[in-house]
């Protein structure tokens, strides 16, 4: 018993020992230290790590700039119904004043006109910017997610990684068919506020006379 207890002690950092080696062997031949020893992988990694932090900054800009337009857009719209419902007050407190008002029904109504018609261009002007910042949203996504994916295939694969590979978007291999069948859908969504504050004013114009002649 007692030679058998001493064999396992002399056993135990023999055995220690060997997952040391086993250890060190398994770090040297992990895909990380194959690139920290390769200076091409290595600069590569660093290069596209540097890239990456730019394009997470460069859509969070952007992001905060497209927020910004969302809510002067807000605010343009609900001006639009401020200025309508002042309107409507005044027109109808009007009224009750004579009959007279009903041969200048002409007045309101192009002051109402313009007025909507600013407001509606104004609009317009700030979904063309919302649009445009979408887009580059949309393509610097999509680049940075194909970074992304040669970044982590760099790290899994190590010096076995080939280093003439660039990141490649799918999104440019879309079929321009699908496109030419979203584009009306598309149009529709993207003109969906302009189209409902015109058509509102279409409905405001005649009825300044309803009112003022009823």
């Amino acid at each position: 018993m007692a030679e058998t207890k001493d064999a396992h002690i002399v056993q135990i950092p023999v055995d220690e020992e060997h997952q040391q080696k086993l250890f060190s062997a398994a770090i040297q031949h992990h895909p990380l230290a194959e690139i920290s020893q390769s200076p091409g992988h290595f600069l590569l990694l660093k290069l596209w790590q540097r890239e990456e932090d730019i394009f997470s900054r460069r859509m969070s800009r952007k992001e905060s700039r497209k927020d910004a337009i969302g809510r002067e857009i807000f605010q343009l719209c609900c001006f639009f119904f401020v200025f309508h419902g002042l309107f409507f007050t005044i027109l109808f407190t009007s009224t009750s004043s004579g009959d007279h008002h009903c041969k200048k029904w002409w007045i309101p109504s192009v002051l109402s006109l313009c007025t909507s018609l600013v407001i509606v261009f104004l609009v317009q002007v700030k979904l063309c910017r919302d649009w445009k910042v979408e887009r580059q949203l949309q393509r610097d996504r999509a680049e940075g997610r194909a970074l992304t994916r040669c970044i982590q295939e760099l790290r899994m694969k190590g010096a076995a990684f080939d280093l003439s590979k660039e990141p490649q978007n799918g999104k440019r291999l879309k079929s321009s068919s699908v496109e030419i069948k979203r584009r009306p859908l598309t149009w529709c969504y993207h003109y969906r506020v302009t189209a409902f504050l015109v058509c509102f004013t279409g409905l405001v114009v005649p009825s300044c006379r309803v009112i003022l002649c009823a």
